[in-house]
């Protein structure tokens, strides 16, 4: 357990900003998980319009240090990868 009074103040700090971090990273796999749920079921609509909000998505986790940079590339990379495929087919 923490003694100083600034220890005390990190504990709490931190414990706040995990909670921010996990409800950010979670609502970006949900909205990423809906995306390519709508494309493997072949609904246009619905894909085209979740992909702005998950690419969104995506780059708050990034901008926020939730997930690395190469790591939110690589998820906008698939996700523009599995939409392109949707629509030329």
């Amino acid at each position: 357990m923490a003694h100083s009074k600034q220890a005390k103040k990190r504990i709490r700090q931190n414990e706040k900003r995990r909670l921010a971090n996990k409800d950010t990273a979670s609502s970006m796999r949900t909205y990423f998980k809906k995306l390519m749920t709508a494309v493997s079921s072949g609904n246009r609509e619905e894909a085209a319009s979740l992909l702005p909000e998950t690419l969104s998505k995506i780059d708050k986790a990034a901008k926020r240090n939730v997930i690395h940079d190469n790591a939110a590339a690589r998820k906008k990379g698939q996700a523009m990868r599995a939409f392109g495929k949707m629509a030329s087919s």
